[in-house]
């Protein structure tokens, strides 16, 4: 679509996308900090209670590269808010579920939060000019890491004062004003520009199956044990399914991704960098929210109450949104890749500080701002790669296929935190010291392995 081509946008458009896609951020901070409070509610025990997030993950993993092929059509605008009604209907069902069954239904609706940020990209690339989507693009990618900072704390403070229904609540409310948003701002109708094909069921079948057999044997195989059958057998359909997805995505006209894009350099890129800083994201985030909540008696908790604890979160908004502004000032001069090696060195220095010194909240608070500076940094260019090395109508498959990626790398994280924790067991339902250090640590070498490769293409294409 030429500029000419295009209607305006209105004068609240991209705050209007802004504000759709927090709520990706404020539905995922009901997560980590509620597990025991449903654990209580429900009466089960917080492994079992884990599974609001396992599902929560799964249906994230399927619904967000279909979400992101069918943004690249004509009904982008109808098919953001179908997905916030359905997210909608998730957070009352969690609201007023009587039991964990039915509360595990609303979690599993609510997985298409993962969807929208990719859904908003597309339409800013469709909808703004080159000059106006970049910096709006780079805003929408960071919204995730700026709004936990925000939701975290609000969660702690409704969940500690009312009770987790409250925050699901407050979820369901956020959820509507934001389809109001879009309803009201971003322009209706079909885009007679954007490209009609048949949409590829088996693809998206297999990548389905796929991501989340693979995703569940991330999860669970540590239960499970690595070598059990039941984990060997998820392991090989996962495989297999994914195998056969590729062959025949190479082979199909139009399929839900196409492979033949996600190769080139820069696309390459960002993608490998997700998948290494998303296990090094969740790694430090989850560990350093354990080490906040747990016991004094266990030698490394601080024994901060719910309320405060989300407060611990705040420091990743004001660091990931200062350097999101940072990397829209400087990208006029400076090449967007420079970004992803800066990122990854930040949040290095941020793993190091946690693993080093994280028994002190004053430390954790440091390491969580260096944290959203980092993914600030990183995150704010894999999406700017990615659209300026795709067509218009290939942006939402793409971008969704690097969310996805966020997606597997933060299972990968999740999966090697409780091996190693519960690689050490303590005589309370927390890990040791050591536990917690070599949790840590696993995380420096995540960084520090993206920050070595991502320097070393630095200097290879700098020669080039």
């Amino acid at each position: 679509m030429t500029t000419t081509d295009r209607r305006p946008a209105p004068r609240r458009f991209v705050p209007a996308l802004v504000y759709a896609a927090l709520t990706s951020a404020i539905v995922s901070s009901l997560g980590m900090l509620l597990v025991p409070s449903v654990a209580t509610e429900f009466g089960i025990t917080v492994s079992a209670a884990q599974w609001m997030l396992t599902v929560n993950l799964l249906v994230g993993a399927v619904a967000t590269p279909i979400m992101g092929r069918l943004a690249d059509g004509p009904h982008a605008r109808r098919l953001l808010l179908v997905s916030l009604g359905v997210i909608f209907a998730g957070s009352v069902v969690a609201t007023v579920a009587t039991d964990f069954t039915v509360f595990l239904l609303g979690r599993a609706l609510q997985g298409l939060l993962y969807g929208t940020v990719p859904v908003t990209i597309a339409l800013a690339r469709r909808h703004l000019g080159h000059p106006e989507s970049q910096p709006a693009i780079s805003t929408l990618s960071v919204t995730v890491s700026v709004g936990m900072g925000l939701g975290y704390p609000l969660t702690g403070v409704l969940a500690s004062a009312f009770g987790h229904r409250a925050a699901f609540a407050f979820a369901a409310l956020f959820v509507a004003t934001a389809a109001v948003g879009v309803w009201r701002f971003i322009p209706a109708g079909p885009d007679p520009h954007a490209p009609r094909t048949r949409f590829d069921l088996l693809g998206a079948a297999l990548l389905g199956l796929g991501l989340a057999t693979l995703l569940l044997w991330i999860s669970e195989a540590p239960g499970w044990g690595w070598g059990a059958p039941r984990a060997l057998a998820v392991l090989t359909v996962s495989l297999a399914a994914l195998a056969a997805w590729a062959v025949h995505s190479v082979r199909t006209r139009h399929p839900l991704i196409n492979l033949r894009v996600v190769r080139r350099p820069e696309v390459l890129l960002a993608n490998a960098t997700a998948i290494g800083l998303g296990t090094a994201m969740y790694i430090g985030l989850s560990i350093a929210s354990l080490v906040a909540q747990a016991p004094t008696t266990t030698g490394f908790g601080l024994d901060v109450p719910l309320m405060w604890a989300g407060f611990m979160m705040a420091p990743l908004s004001v660091g990931s949104l200062l350097a999101n502004r940072a990397v829209r000032a400087l990208s006029r001069r400076l090449d967007m890749a420079v970004f992803l090696p800066v990122g990854a060195a930040v949040m290095t220095l941020a793993s190091v500080l946690l693993w080093l010194a994280h028994a002190n909240f004053w430390t954790l608070a440091a390491g969580m701002f260096l944290f959203g500076a980092g993914i600030g940094s990183g995150y704010a260019a894999m999406p700017a790669l990615i659209a300026r090395s795709v067509a218009a109508d290939q942006l939402g498959s793409a971008v969704s296929f690097n969310q996805v990626l966020r997606t597997v790398g933060g299972a990968v994280g999740a999966a090697l935190s409780a091996a190693v924790l519960a690689a050490h067991p303590s005589d309370s339902t927390y890990s040791t010291e050591a536990g917690i250090t070599v949790a840590f640590a696993m995380g420096v070498a995540c960084c520090a392995a993206v920050m070595v490769a991502l320097t070393w293409h630095a200097v290879l294409s700098r020669r080039a």
